[in-house]
């Protein structure tokens, strides 16, 4: 069996290391033209079944590292006012297992075959069943399944599932990282909170390695070369549903709403990153109807693009790439046919991840007042 992948991030790599483990070939392709030519950073909190994903997905000698690698999380999910007093609660403590998707993503890269500058044209599924992708600046490629693990944008699923569209909530939200040092100590009761403002929302998260990662690879997995990152706050001011942002940068944008805003959480902000700061607006892909069944299939983003006020996301993704890659195992070992396995995967995949999309969807309105649901 060979499969052919569309899309380096974290689903579409997952999905790849588990098919790699079991000696099935899979390709990915990644229309960005170099593997880091974006950052695609950031602290993001793994559920158990999203952490299991990932873990099985990987290579057993690399578990040692993940482990190190990554912390617990716990928060109170208190509502704060600007100047940190108390104000409310969210609801039930969020826990959980904390990780960096930067550092997460190049542990998933390693030792994996991907064709950069590789934008997906089209696919023709041929007379013998296999799949041909049809790509912009490189020759075509078949395989015995393509997965459109492709995002938001998903130019597999514009041909697979073309009445399948995004719907812009019409939020938008500022994200950036700022280096974790000791004047922000003050701060720490604030991570995992909400600061609510004056019609926006502050959202902080402290990442705290619990060994560098880049130290932690050279110990205990020498064939694995992770960045030279340090602890950081990750912070997400989430803005009024189609705001102006007059022109402003991603911090001068952040820093106008700030104004009386406890000085701690300002220079919080002026001192991120520049450029780590960026712009990003809420989308979502519901799951709607189902397509043919057929050698091309769909995963994370591409069929159920989550709010991030759910916190389900990557978690999701990473369900797909587990449940798809235990499908085409048993496929690749003759106890069930292709286009079975991937079916009884997507009948699964509809389900919870139309549930994601609706719960994360449920949580907006307490972050963006007046946020389009549908």
């Amino acid at each position: 069996m060979r499969v052919s992948v569309v899309g380096a991030g974290l689903g579409g790599l997952a999905l790849a290391q588990g098919l790699r483990g079991a000696g099935i070939e899979t390709d990915v392709f990644e229309r960005d033209p170099g593997i880091v030519a974006r950052f695609q950073g950031y602290r993001l909190v793994l559920n158990p079944t999203g952490f299991r994903a990932v873990r099985d997905c990987l290579p057993t000698r690399w578990h040692p590292l993940l482990d190190e690698i990554v912390m617990e999380a716990s928060a109170e999910q208190l509502v704060l006012d600007p100047r940190l007093n108390e104000i409310g609660r969210l609801g039930a403590g969020r826990t959980g297992i904390v990780v960096d998707r930067q550092v997460l993503r190049h542990l998933l890269l390693t030792g994996l075959t991907v064709h950069t500058d590789a934008a997906l044209t089209g696919y023709d599924v041929l007379p013998d069943g296999t799949v041909r992708a049809r790509f912009a600046h490189r020759d075509p490629a078949t395989a015995d399944l393509l997965v459109g693990a492709d995002g938001v944008t998903s130019a597999v699923r514009g041909v697979l599932s073309p009445r399948t569209t995004p719907t812009d909530t019409g939020v938008r939200f500022v994200i950036g990282r700022t280096p974790l040092t000791d004047e922000f100590a003050a701060l720490s009761k604030a991570y995992g909170s909400k600061i609510a403002g004056d019609g926006v929302s502050l959202l902080l998260g402290a990442m705290r390695f619990r060994t560098p990662p880049k130290q932690a690879a050279e110990r205990l997995a020498p064939d694995v070369t992770l960045p030279d990152i340090g602890d950081y706050v990750r912070w997400a001011m989430i803005l009024p549903p189609n705001g102006s942002l007059e022109n402003l940068s991603a911090q001068d944008a952040v820093l106008s709403r700030m104004d009386g805003w406890h000085p701690e959480l300002r220079a919080l902000i002026e001192q991120a990153d520049p450029d780590n700061s960026t712009l990003l607006s809420i989308r979502v892909v519901e799951p709607a109807e189902r397509w043919a069944p057929g050698p091309v299939t769909l995963l994370g983003d591409a069929i159920h693009a989550t709010s991030p006020t759910g916190g389900n996301g990557a978690n999701t993704a990473l369900r797909d790439a587990d449940l798809l890659r235990r499908r085409l195992i048993e496929a690749d070992g003759g106890s069930r046919d292709l286009l079975d396995a991937v079916g009884d995967y997507e009948r699964q995949m509809f389900e919870y991840g139309a549930e994601a999309v609706r719960s994360s969807l449920e949580r907006l309105p307490a972050f963006a007042p007046g946020a389009k649901l549908s």
